[in-house]
């Protein structure tokens, strides 16, 4: 029989986290999350965006997100919380913005899994027909043997988030691997240098190709790196091992994803080339890298493809269903949601919430738009996740300055307000007809915050904080708007080309400032880490009987 010693629990639960992860396992956790279906992916769609040239949309992005990784270092370093892409933005600005960059994260990561799930029995389909139908959506078989598979992601982890970093590295080991080993066998074997400058030149779709490539796939490919941030409150030593973790898992990623690159250029059949980059491998081909090892002879190679296919896919999905519920814990933690979402096992798992990410999950698998269609929808979800960052950091900085840093970033006056304004133009990229439905799902959050609220017990109900509203909103609605009018994804093209990165810039500046000049003041923080800390330290230990 399990009791508890008496005290208010921090999650309103019988348990209380663990702190048990280490350097290597975080680091791997965020590892995990970049290497997955992109991978596998990721290549093509860059090179059909933009030829030979896909290589720097690799680089820039690459670039962009080590910016924005190294904000995320410093923030998990100072404040390490479990859900801390929600928490950050609550404790700089409140509870609405707290919701709002939490819910944008739980977005992405609750689809994630389940996408990373469509995109295996995708692969899987090519060998054993009858999971997938033509149009992309499962089969009834499909369905079951996904249902299987959320649910042993869920059982790993309600198990304990050892259990979810020991067995994310057994696999991350054999996601690095692989890769590595399908870069050099193809440029052993059979690699054309001209490919680069083929089918209209080094970039024949120019500028537009390589910044539409970004959110196509090749930051959805590299997303992942604030996974450890997301278990900073279980991170054995975090002030330590976060900024380690998170920084070296971004460049390690975005090495491997260019060596892939320049790999998969190199090794197509020139004369695929001839009539340009829509179809490069074939058309409605789902497994490019697989495809090139059979028509090179490399069967074996191929068959390890397919192998991955499945179990990078997996891995990824075996994290996001853990990180997810981490961030609805999060949510329901500071009462933007009903308190039961914050409900922790005797094992320190928030398990109510990873029940929730399996049912969302779930709901995922009825008949919606497939893995590619929804990339360019988790992509912007994703950036504007990350978007909150810098603009955190920097009011943390103002309203927190005394707070030990263990990892200070050098120059983050300069590349705070740079990599919001590089988030921001990744968002852009995405085009009119990703963002619209995107911002009709923050839209939604906002009813679903309200409801909450409204009908939440008085003692769980944060302060509102609606000054943040004055920045947040015309933020997100500027950015609709110059996307509607913009370049990319169905937008008018009324801006002119390079015209409307500049317009991105100036509005991203704009909010910029605004948004930290609105931060809360230094008490009101004081208070909210305060409040933290009282609650950590109340939380009772476990003793079973």
């Amino acid at each position: 029989m399990t009791q508890t010693s008496n005290g208010n629990n921090q999650s309103g639960g019988s348990g209380q986290l663990q702190r048990r992860v280490g350097v290597t396992g975080l680091t791997f956790i965020s590892l995990g999350s970049i290497i997955g279906s992109g991978w596998l992916l990721g290549a093509l769609t860059a090179a059909s965006s933009a030829g030979g040239a896909s290589i720097i949309s690799w680089v820039l992005a690459g670039v962009i997100l080590v910016l924005l990784a190294l904000v995320h270092a410093e923030l998990a370093s100072a404040y390490p919380v479990v859900g801390g892409t929600a928490r950050f933005p609550r404790l700089a600005f409140g509870a609405i913005t707290g919701f709002t960059a939490g819910w944008v994260a739980w977005l992405q990561a609750v689809t994630l899994a389940p996408i990373e799930v469509l995109a295996s029995l995708g692969y899987l389909n090519h060998k054993w027909s009858g999971l997938v139908h033509a149009n992309g959506t499962l089969t009834p078989l499909g369905i079951g043997i996904s249902a299987v598979l959320m649910l042993l992601f869920s059982a790993i982890n309600i198990l304990g988030v050892r259990w979810l970093s020991d067995t994310n590295t057994v696999t991350v080991v054999w996601k690095i691997a692989v890769p590595v080993i399908t870069v050099i066998t193809l440029i052993v074997v059979a690699h054309h240098f001209s490919n680069f400058t083929a089918g209209g030149g080094f970039a024949p779709y120019g500028a537009h190709g390589i910044f539409a490539a970004l959110p196509l796939g090749v930051v959805f490919a590299l997303q992942g790196f604030e996974q450890a941030a997301q278990l900073g409150g279980e991170a054995r030593n975090p002030q330590r091992d976060l900024p380690r973790a998170i920084i070296g898992a971004v460049l390690i990623g975005t090495l491997i994803y260019l060596a892939l690159e320049v790999a998969f250029v190199g090794s197509l059949n020139p004369a695929d080339l001839i009539r340009g980059w829509a179809n490069p491998v074939g058309k409605g081909d789902f497994g490019p890298y697989a495809t090139l090892a059979t028509s090179l002879g490399l069967g074996w190679l191929a068959v390890i493809l397919y192998i991955d296919a499945f179990i990078s896919p997996a891995g990824t999905g075996l994290v996001y269903l853990g990180t997810s519920a981490r961030l609805s814990y999060a949510l329901g933690h500071s009462g933007s949601i009903p308190k039961r979402f914050a409900t922790l096992s005797a094992r320190g798992v928030p398990w109510v919430s990873i029940l929730l990410s399996f049912v969302v999950g779930m709901v995922c698998f009825l008949p919606f738009p497939s893995w590619k269609v929804l990339v360019g929808f988790i992509t912007s979800a994703t950036v504007i996740m990350y978007a909150f960052a810098p603009i955190t950091l920097t009011a943390l900085r103002k309203s927190d300055p005394e707070r030990p840093r263990p990892y200070r970033l050098s120059g983050a006056v300069i590349i705070s307000p740079l990599s919001f304004v590089a988030a921001n133009e990744i968002i852009y990229w995405a085009g009119w007809e990703t963002n619209y439905k995107l911002l009709i799902s923050i839209v939604a959050g906002f009813v679903i915050f309200g409801l909450s609220y409204l009908f939440g017990r008085p003692v769980e109900r944060p302060p509102l904080d609606p000054k943040s509203l004055f920045w947040m909103v015309p933020w997100l609605a500027g950015l609709g708007v110059i996307s509607w009018l913009g370049q990319y994804g169905s937008g008018l093209a009324v801006i002119p080309d390079w015209v409307d990165l500049g317009v991105v810039a100036v509005w991203s500046l704009l909010v910029f400032y605004v948004a930290v000049a609105m931060a809360l003041p230094s008490n009101r923080v004081a208070a909210a880490l305060e409040q933290e800390k009282a609650e950590l330290e109340s939380a009772p230990e476990l003793t079973t009987a």
